[in-house]
């Protein structure tokens, strides 16, 4: 008999061995995990805790635009164990200060605290400065901190040791104790029983029986029995083989006799199959032709189905391409919406921008007058009485043109952030149209063109404001271009009426309106009257993509040639 080179009980206590010091090495990971997430939770709230701590004064510094304040701040920030960057930025998105080790912004700033994770080990909280002036909330900027997994595991380090050495300690303990068990209760008994099986005599079964010396019933124990009891049967087996022998003698000469017999119907029969083998051979051949022809009729169709599946792939990346090309169309036509704004808005507040500067200086040079006559002591309350007024008067003109320009910027900023965003807010419509058409100034300014708005004072509606501002936009712009082509004096009425849950916007001017064989098609894509002439064929089919799909509404058009153009809108209120 073969030697045994690994034993049973060696085996078993390895295999249990390596599934404990798994199991071990799993908890102890899933430990140092947990604490190491509840560190990182930890350091997380401390950066969230700045925010309270820090927001107020930094954006008290940019709003008063004090650099040399918010550098300071960040430099302190960085003087903090747990912080390892930091970065300030304006509400343009350009850096105020980049102390430390940071991740470059690319996108704009941030409108709502953010904790992101970073390459390396990295990770942020971020946070908008948002100043409050006037009842109106403005974003100013953002600050982002840094901290990384060094400081983490700076502070867990000492737990990590104690699970690691505990884990240790635990193993070694139970690997001597599952040695000790093993070897007595198993790997003992199990030699025995392999001596006296490797000793075993067929002609003597009686002498290769075992008797284990146990303390308990076990399965050894059974083992014993059971192979004790294998050798009594082997013993009976031995004497009934013996009488079997002679009686297999006996049946085998019967035997001789049917095979003779047996081998001449053989012979009869095989005859009768080699017919049926001919027959066989030339239907085989019959299939196999069969099988040919069908082989090819599937080789055709398999090529008539990867033809028609390239066909579709290349249909499916046309029509990607497609809607990339729209998406990319809606967001040049928000931009150069955009940029007219910012042309027009520029020009409307240069003008109390330059009536304030020349009081400035009006006042600046009668204050150097009065201060060279108070020095001289040839001041009279006369001249003191006369500058006193002049000051009034100019401070006077001053506020009244910053807070025209302050209006008109506050307007146009609340507007172009909306055309350039889609998130959803609540807010009121009728005082979001006339911002609207405050931001459009510029457009009639040289004209005599009205626009006439009729919506409830309290109603609100939640939805993208940006969307609205942009659809507004598109009619009046397309009715100033289009409808009032060879008109100086155009109207438009905008009226907004309430509809159950729904809201109902009319559109109406009283341009040269559409034929109607032209306004069946309005809203297709790329159509217009105007090409060559720098018409896109896109405004009205963004403004019937914008109302169907972001407002989850519909929209309806509505003219006759002199008799100007008509749009009804509707689309929930979701307040």
């Amino acid at each position: 008999m073969a030697s045994v080179q690994t034993g049973l009980s060696r085996k078993l206590l390895t295999r249990v061995l390596s599934v404990y010091f798994f199991l071990t090495f799993i908890v102890t990971v899933g430990q140092i995990f947990t604490e190491y997430l509840s560190t990182k939770s930890h350091i997380e709230s401390e950066l969230q805790t700045l925010k309270n701590t820090f927001s107020t004064s930094l954006t008290r510094a940019i709003w008063e635009v004090n650099i040399p304040q918010a550098q300071s701040i960040a430099e302190g920030l960085m003087e903090l164990p747990i912080v390892t960057g930091v970065q300030i930025r304006d509400e343009n998105g350009e850096y105020i200060a980049d102390l430390g080790v940071t991740i470059a912004q690319i996108r704009a700033p941030f409108t709502s605290g953010e904790l992101e994770d970073h390459d390396g080990g990295l990770f942020s909280y971020s946070f908008p400065l948002i100043f409050e002036f006037s009842n109106r909330a403005s974003t100013v900027g953002d600050v982002t901190l840094y901290s990384n997994f060094d400081i983490i595991f700076g502070r867990i380090e000492v737990g990590i040791f104690f699970l690691i050495g505990n884990a240790i300690v635990k193993t070694a303990f139970l690997v001597f104790l599952f040695m000790t068990a093993f070897r007595r209760m198993l790997s003992d008994p199990l030699m025995e029983v392999t001596q006296k099986m490797s000793a075993f005599n067929p002609d003597n079964p009686e002498q290769s029986k075992i008797y284990l010396t146990l303390d308990d019933e076990n399965e050894l124990r059974l083992l014993q029995y059971s192979y004790n009891q294998v050798i009594d049967d082997l013993i009976v087996s031995q004497q009934q083989l013996k009488n079997t022998q002679g009686e297999l003698q006996r049946v085998n000469k019967k035997l001789d006799d049917q095979n003779l017999l047996l081998e001449q119907e053989v012979a009869k029969k095989t005859a009768s199959l080699s017919q049926i083998m001919l027959d066989l051979e030339r239907q085989k051949d019959e299939l196999i032709a069969n099988q040919r022809e069908l082989r090819q009729e599937n080789e055709n169709r398999q090529y008539i189905e990867n033809v028609l599946r390239d066909k579709n792939k290349e249909l499916a990346q046309s029509m990607e391409h497609l809607k990339l090309a729209q998406d990319q169309l809606l967001e040049s036509e928000r931009m150069a919406s955009l940029g007219g704004l910012v042309a027009g808005i520029a020009h409307d507040v240069n003008t109390p921008l330059g009536v304030g500067v020349t009081a400035a200086s009006f006042l600046n040079e009668r204050l150097v007058e009065v201060r060279k006559s108070y020095e001289d002591k040839s001041l009279t309350n006369k001249t003191m009485a006369s500058f006193l007024d002049e000051a009034e008067q100019t401070t006077s003109l001053l506020l009244t043109n910053l807070n025209r320009a302050s209006d008109l910027i506050t307007s146009f900023k609340q507007v172009a952030v909306d055309q350039t965003s889609e998130a959803e807010r609540v807010f009121n419509l009728n005082n979001y149209l006339h911002e609207i058409l405050q931001s459009l100034g510029p457009s009639f300014k040289h004209t005599q063109h009205k626009v006439n708005v009729q919506c409830p004072d309290e109603l609100y509606i939640r939805s993208a404001p940006g969307i609205i501002a942009q659809i507004i936009t598109n009619m009046i712009m397309n009715s100033i271009i289009h409808g009032f082509e060879n008109k100086t004096d155009g109207h438009i009425d905008i009226e907004v009426l309430q509809d159950g849950e729904d809201v109902v916007l009319t559109y109406q001017d009283d341009g040269c309106g559409i034929p109607a064989d032209q306004l069946g098609r309005l809203f297709d894509a790329f159509f217009t009257t105007k090409r060559g002439q720098g018409g896109s064929g896109l405004g009205t089919h963004i403004m019937y993509n914008l109302v169907t799909q972001a407002l989850d509404g519909n929209i309806e058009a509505s003219s006759e040639p002199g008799q100007g153009l008509r749009y009804e809108i509707r689309f929930p209120a979701r307040t």
